[in-house]
């Protein structure tokens, strides 16, 4: 099953919409491709532990990654929650009919907790600007940027 999901790349103060799609049929595999750095690689480590410790699992199938636009590097850990999803979603342990209607941004710790970001101000823009329906992010970033204002922003808590 094919599944997307939207994150965002800050490259200064402009912000670049990444689309998310996860792939998943038989076999037993990992790949992700589209320039990801160490950190968006390493993602599959934080990821299978913050489901595992929250009742979820990675499926055992093939599971492909795509991260587009291919040229633009992908950097950090804030698209972990955006994997995460994708990967929820393409192996349908959560329903998947929305996931492409937010730009969806956090890092996640091991036991699930989603940690703040860096550039969600940026984000917002481009969100309410490419008019998807809001910005999903972690519960922290609500309290630090007027957000709200600028796009609809949903809040994410463990």
């Amino acid at each position: 099953m094919l599944v997307k999901t939207f994150g965002s790349a800050i490259y200064g103060i402009n912000a670049t919409t990444i689309t998310i799609e996860v792939n998943m049929e038989p076999g037993i595999q990992f790949f992700m491709v589209g320039l990801p750095d160490s950190a968006v690689k390493e993602s599959h480590q934080r990821i299978e532990a913050s489901l595992k410790n929250n009742g979820y699992r990675i499926p055992g199938k093939k599971i492909v990654i795509n991260m587009a636009p291919a040229d633009i590097r992908k950097e950090g850990s804030a698209y972990d929650l955006p994997l995460a999803i994708g990967i929820l979603a393409a192996s349908e342990q959560i329903k998947s009919d929305k996931t492409s209607n937010y730009i969806i941004m956090g890092e996640l710790s091991l036991d699930g907790s989603i940690l703040p970001i860096k550039g969600a101000l940026p984000i917002a823009i481009e969100a309410r600007k490419e008019g998807f329906k809001g910005f999903i992010l972690p519960k922290q970033m609500q309290e630090r940027q007027p957000l709200l204002m600028i796009c609809r922003c949903m809040v994410w808590k463990h």
